[in-house]
């Protein structure tokens, strides 16, 4: 009897540090990493300083200079705020590189580097980008400003990712890809223009001063728009639970049963002859 009651108490305890290992290591997996605290506020804020500062500073004497340092601090925040293992830093750096240097190697000799090139790599980069903060957001056990912040910029990076793509596609569309409806501006998808259409489409708002003509134009449009509505659908749903289960705490059914019980003690004590209980 004694080496069976033994014999089970080991038992229990392998199961029980069994269930605290799987615990510990499903809370690592949860665990938000100590770095990436900053970083995604950083990202923000780099993606604020880009899109106010793009429409003013275009059209003033190297202001293409400007835009272009903005663009890179955008990229360069993008990586740190996803780099969270080793892999996933090597490959944002290995997508970075080009889109960086293609940038500039375009700006000051274009006939070298053509845009496409910079453009897919910088496409393929804020993908990756997108695709790791919302993971991110999605596995974040509560909702702190990191995962605010994170969700922010995950929308916002995905009508950047939408202008490089319409401005990829005015590039191999020799015969024009998008009609402009307007005298005023230039007639071109390169710089503002294609960030301006990317998120007036992003938010479906759709003003009719630049349309899609060509097959592959309007596609990306209507990609972009139910990308657009479903990021902004599945984010609300992620953010909007996690608080509501953040605030309602779940009792154990032991807790209750134990409840329940003194509540039936507590008032066959004070009623011990049953006549209020078959009053009711």
């Amino acid at each position: 009897m004694v080496s069976r009651r033994r014999s089970k108490r080991i038992c229990q305890r392998g199961r029980n540090n069994e269930k605290r290992g799987a615990m510990r290591e499903s809370v690592k997996s949860l665990r938000i990493p100590r770095f990436r605290r900053f970083t995604t506020v950083q990202l923000l804020v780099a993606l604020g300083l880009l899109f106010f500062a793009f429409p003013f500073v275009e059209e003033v004497k190297g202001g293409d200079i400007i835009v272009s340092l903005l663009f890179s601090l955008v990229l360069i925040s993008a990586v740190l705020a996803v780099a969270s293992r080793r892999r996933t830093l090597v490959v944002a750096l290995f997508l970075l590189i080009p889109a960086i240097v293609g940038r500039w190697i375009n700006h000051f000799r274009p006939h070298l580097v053509p845009p496409a090139v910079f453009l897919i790599a910088g496409l393929v980069l804020v993908a990756f980008v997108v695709v790791n903060l919302l993971r991110f957001v999605l596995r974040a056990p509560s909702v702190n400003i990191e995962v605010l912040c994170a969700s922010i910029s995950a929308y916002l990076m995905l009508g950047l990712m939408w202008t490089m793509a319409y401005w990829l596609v005015d590039q191999l569309t020799p015969e024009g890809a998008f009609s402009f409806n307007t005298n005023a501006g230039t007639h071109s998808m390169n710089g503002f223009n294609a960030f301006y259409f990317s998120f007036v489409t992003l938010s479906t708002v759709g003003y009719g001063d630049i349309t899609p003509v060509s097959k592959v134009a309007r596609m990306l449009a209507g990609m972009e728009a139910i990308t657009g509505l479903l990021n902004v659908a599945v984010l609300i749903v992620r953010l909007v639970g996690s608080l509501f289960n953040s605030k309602v705490s779940v009792i154990p059914m032991q807790a209750v049963v134990i409840r329940i019980g003194r509540a039936a003690k507590s008032s066959a004590a004070s009623d011990p002859t049953g006549l209020a209980t078959a009053w009711d």
